[in-house]
């Protein structure tokens, strides 16, 4: 029964999103201590990879009748492990910029854009599975 509320609606996937967000802002925080590091290479993990592991997940859900109920088996990708109750994040350097003289890879702004967007990832799920949860509290105390 516990399992079946655990598992209903968008729970399982905004779950997901909020372990690869929290994996994610670790990556970019630290990327962010070591800006000044000489040789220091920026790494990342690709967010386009994420989501379209993530949709093939929620498609594969719907096409075998589980529209609201059941868990989601997502598949692991090259640099994102999912596993039952985490996600394993195995980063790759960004190699976007020229590399500087002292052979780092720097470029604080997109950094910065970075940990913004991972935040307000992170934020807006957790808001939605509070709103989740609040809908299952009202419905468990039979309140309108």
């Amino acid at each position: 029964m516990i399992d079946g509320l655990n598992n209903s609606g968008s729970l399982p996937v905004m779950q997901k999103v909020v372990q690869f967000a929290a994996g994610r802002h670790a990556l970019i925080a630290d990327n962010v201590a070591n800006i000044s590091t000489p040789g220091f290479r920026p790494t990342d993990v690709s967010l386009e990879e994420f989501q379209s592991t993530l949709g093939k997940a929620v498609d594969e859900r719907r096409m075998q009748g589980r529209d609201r109920f059941g868990s989601l088996d997502i598949g692991s990708t090259s640099t994102i492990e999912f596993t039952a109750d985490d996600v394993a994040l195995h980063p790759v350097p960004m190699g976007e910029n020229l590399l500087f003289q002292d052979g780092n890879d720097r470029s604080l702004e997109r950094l910065m854009q970075g940990l913004v967007e991972n935040f307000l990832t992170y934020r807006t799920a957790v808001e939605l599975m509070n709103n989740q949860f609040d809908m299952l509290d009202v419905a468990i105390r039979e309140r309108i």
